[in-house]
């Protein structure tokens, strides 16, 4: 899957992930019917959120994006639907072409930062077991310390 590709599928499940939690606040907080909608799709979002995060600098680094987009990137998925705003001005700018330039053997990785992408790109099945259980612990970590006190009330 080429860094276009991914990062399209993830800025729309952010995307999605945002309007069920959307929903679920709608039915919590105006009909007052339930509670089950904020309690599991700000889990799905939750999780979303954080693998777009990780995503969002997986791909940063690769493409070689400026500090600035890349802290555009991460805060696009802070208000609702804004990712996929920020995914599309990615592609018009041409920020997203191109494969897995750290993925090859003959890649020469710059700094710490890339050399490790490049050890992970290498091996896409470990790339993947590594971004699940990144994402898994820092599910884990924002579950101890809690949800915001807006979702959370």
């Amino acid at each position: 899957m080429s860094p276009r590709t991914l990062y399209r599928r993830i800025a729309l499940a952010e995307v999605v992930s945002w309007a069920l939690l959307l929903l679920g606040m709608l039915l919590k907080y105006v009909t007052r019917t339930t509670d089950l909608g904020v309690r599991i799709f700000g889990m799905v979002h939750g999780i979303v959120f954080i693998a777009f995060c990780l995503i969002t600098v997986l791909v940063a680094v690769n493409q070689r994006w400026t500090a600035r987009q890349g802290l555009l990137g991460l805060a696009s998925a802070v208000p609702p639907f804004l990712t996929v705003w920020f995914e599309r001005r990615m592609e018009r700018a041409g920020a997203l072409e191109g494969g897995w330039r750290l993925g090859h053997a003959e890649a020469c990785p710059e700094n710490g930062v890339e050399r490790v992408l490049h050890v992970l790109l290498a091996r896409p099945a470990v790339a993947v077991a590594v971004g699940l259980v990144a994402v898994a612990a820092l599910t884990g970590v924002a579950l101890v310390v809690g949800p915001p006190a807006s979702v959370g009330g």
